[in-house]
């Protein structure tokens, strides 16, 4: 069970920004839910050094997807504790990089079974300002602004 640590000046998240899925076909991805589902997909992220390419698909009402895709894809296999395919996390909007910041330090005090960073607070490639970390069930989760 965790107790919160920082009952004053709370940290709240703004909204999910956007939930990421790991794609074998990420143009065949793309294609299903911007024309089934009405999205609007973003150009298309390559990272070359990292072999990883990723498209963000917004839709109306303004929820989004980050359908992403590197050549290591594999079936998913459930004993990994990372398997590359389906959901790979979930992302909430903090408002700012200093509540990213703030909240990346409150949760590395955390330590031990309920929580493991993993990286950042750092600027991606693709221009976002992250801190990710495991939640208490192994489900990635991203902070960003």
């Amino acid at each position: 069970m965790i107790v919160s640590l920082f009952p004053v000046n709370a940290i709240w998240v703004n909204s999910y920004h956007h939930v990421a899925i790991w794609a074998q076909d990420l143009e065949a991805l793309k294609a299903f839910y911007c024309t089934l589902f009405g999205g609007q997909a973003n150009e298309r992220y390559h990272n070359q050094a990292k072999q990883f390419s990723s498209y963000f698909v917004r839709f109306e009402g303004g929820a989004s997807l980050e359908l992403m895709h590197t050549p290591i894809l594999f079936p998913a296999d459930l004993s990994l504790p990372h398997p590359l395919q389906g959901l790979a996390h979930i992302a909430f909007s903090l408002g700012s990089v200093e509540a990213v910041d703030k909240m990346t330090a409150r949760l590395k005090l955390l330590k031990g079974a309920e929580v493991k960073h993993l990286d950042g607070p750092r600027w991606t490639g693709d221009g976002y300002y992250e801190s990710t970390f495991l939640d208490p069930e192994g489900n990635r989760l991203e902070l960003t602004i």
